[in-house]
């Protein structure tokens, strides 16, 4: 079996979904890729995730082409190529319609940082993307998805704030394998729904202050974390 040990590790991606309750019966998929071989591992389109095992995990080109596999892509494979070819430093992928990060999505409106545990994980607010046009959604609709989504980070960094909100759509996140990017999206729908009742709580909620934000983001990540124990003395 090609890519064994990916497979496997976005079968578990997948399952995590599951289990965290990010998506319905065959909602959300999530992928991971070989840099080396240049090629992706993405949950099967349609498939129960009860009854997804790791050999039907499908094995497709940066072009889109299955290498391996018998059953269909996810649907989303295109928009899945788009974040693996325009951010480089991405090498899992997990999309879902979860419930409140998909409200926001819905809305239109990014996701504020009100507090230090969006922050932990999400060194800004959530962006979310332009509308797609009538064009870009009759022809080649999930790769226009995933130009969008790229766009937001022409000039910001993808991988400290892992996560987008398609508009009208639902979220995408990612992370440096696929097990990252399932944890990003169970993180990402956390902050959403705190969000959400920030602004019930207080309709006029501002951002805390960029800089606690940044005190609490770099303590975990980057050269300078002091967040947990570190590698092994």
């Amino acid at each position: 079996m090609l890519l064994k040990s990916l497979r496997e590790e976005v079968l578990h991606a997948n399952l995590e979904l599951v289990r965290r309750g990010l998506v319905l019966y065959t909602f959300g998929n999530a992928s991971g890729i070989s840099r080396q071989d240049g090629l992706i591992a993405i949950k099967p389109s349609g498939v129960p995730y009860e009854d997804l095992t790791a050999e039907q995990i499908v094995i497709a080109d940066l072009d889109g082409k299955v290498i391996e596999g018998t059953l269909r892509p996810s649907s989303d494979l295109a928009t899945h190529i788009e974040l693996y070819r325009r951010l480089p430093a991405v090498g899992g992928v997990a999309h879902t319609h979860s419930e409140f990060a998909t409200a926001w999505a819905q809305a239109r409106r990014p996701i504020p940082c009100f507090g230090t545990t969006h922050a932990d994980y999400f060194h800004g607010p959530i962006p979310v993307t332009d509308t797609l046009s009538a064009d870009e959604v009759a022809k080649d609709y999930e790769k226009n998805t995933g130009i969008a989504i790229c766009l937001i980070f022409k000039n910001a960094d993808a991988m400290a704030i892992p996560a987008a909100l398609v508009a009208g759509h639902a979220p995408f996140c990612w992370g440096i394998d696929a097990a990252e990017a399932a944890h990003n999206a169970v993180i990402l729908e956390y902050v959403a729904k705190m969000a959400y009742y920030t602004l019930g709580v207080r309709p006029d909620a501002q951002a805390i202050p960029r800089e606690l934000g940044d005190k609490h983001h770099r303590r975990k990540h980057g050269p300078g974390a002091s967040y947990g124990q570190g590698p092994a003395q």
